[in-house]
């Protein structure tokens, strides 16, 4: 019974797993034909692609489609840890390892004890997370604050990445063992400019899945269908998903126009342009944002994650840089040299990870 069962679980778990990465160009589909496979491993995996392209997604398909899918994962955003309480979060405590810890607490890698960890824009870790994180993926051990007994995690680590890690390993922002440490399986996430057979097909997926229950089918006018092929979406498929939820919930018509998805569409709204004029267009933005992209990332790679230095160095005022790196998705954080070469950056509020008190972080930081 069971040998006839199996076969039919596995299936369903790999449809449900699988079923948010949708697409169908070669360059995508060929990336979701490989994560079966890596999911069998229990190799380190990274995953790069810009901002939103579905990083999540992918460690969560790696997840559900391995032998560790009834156990845990575990999602952190890097960007959001406090270099203070790095090990803290990471490895958990002791009584006693600091002022106030009373109780112990169990870290991210206990949690994780027989699933995945996945680690989001790992390239913001600082240096001394990077070297906590690689003794971690060297041996499988770790040591609770305050504790001298040594604990063995054998949590499954997928780290992922929104910038570009070679400029950062050659300028000493991020360490070159842990990139190849962590680099043993690599997904690469295609941008959504570069799959554009993509963008009608999951516009019409993000349409059924926000449309009011009980609600007649929504659709997309033609000035709606041409501002889509037309635009560059640098936030990728989550900008998308964005731009079809508000346009279900702000347009007036039976069809939903171009102007209800509050997206630039100065070359999509007039009169319809020839394909080849069309195509032009859209690869010479293409090429623009790409070097773009290429030059910021060389550019505050050179300037150790300094944004005003690389202002100045760029010739540009330092605001509107600001708002480039963003565009791009590119955090100065994870170019830092370090806290003894630049100032220390501010960490943004913790999402998916727990965020300790206040008398944590005084404690922490008084030793």
């Amino acid at each position: 019974m069971n040998e006839r069962i199996e076969p039919i679980v596995g299936r369903v778990r790999q449809s449900n797993a699988l079923s948010k990465l949708i697409g169908v160009a070669d360059n995508f589909v060929r990336i979701v034909e490989t994560i079966p496979r890596i999911a069998q491993s229990d190799a380190p995996v990274l995953i790069m692609g810009e901002t939103g392209t579905g990083k999540e997604l992918v460690a969560r398909a790696i997840h559900y489609l391995s032998d560790r899918a009834g156990q845990p994962v575990i999602c952190v955003n890097c960007a959001s840890l406090p270099d203070l309480l790095i090990e803290d979060m990471l490895f958990g405590h002791e009584p006693g390892a600091f002022t106030d810890a009373r109780t112990s607490r169990r870290g991210f890698f206990a949690e994780a004890i027989g699933g995945t960890l996945f680690l989001d824009e790992v390239e913001t870790l600082s240096g001394r997370a990077q070297a906590a994180l690689l003794r971690v993926l060297q041996d499988g051990t770790y040591y609770p604050l305050g504790s001298s007994r040594q604990q063995r995690t054998n949590a499954r680590i997928v780290g992922a990445t929104n910038a570009p890690l070679e400029p950062m390993v050659r300028s000493g922002a991020f360490r070159s063992d842990l990139y190849h440490r962590l680099r043993v399986l690599c997904v690469e996430l295609p941008a959504l400019r570069e799959r554009r057979s993509d963008v009608r097909l999951l516009a019409a997926h993000f349409l059924r899945q926000h449309a009011p229950d009980g609600a007649a089918p929504l659709e997309l006018d033609e000035s709606a269908q041409r501002a889509l092929d037309a635009y560059g979406w640098p936030g990728n498929v989550r900008e998308l998903e964005n731009a079809i939820l508000r346009a279900v919930v702000t347009h007036r018509a039976p069809k939903i126009s171009a102007d209800d998805l509050g997206i630039p569409v100065s070359d999509a709204a007039g009169a319809p342009e020839g394909a080849e004029t069309t195509i032009y267009r859209a690869l010479k933005r293409d090429a623009i944002a790409q070097f773009e992209r290429s030059y910021l990332t060389d550019l505050i790679a050179r300037h150790g994650g300094n944004v005003t230095h690389a202002a100045r160095a760029a010739g540009k005022d330092r605001r509107e840089l600001g708002k480039l790196l963003k565009k791009y998705g590119l955090n100065p954080r994870g170019f830092r040299l370090g806290a003894a070469k630049c100032e220390p950056a501010n960490p943004s509020p913790c999402v998916i990870a727990p965020t300790a008190d206040r008398s944590r972080k005084r404690a922490s930081a008084n030793g």
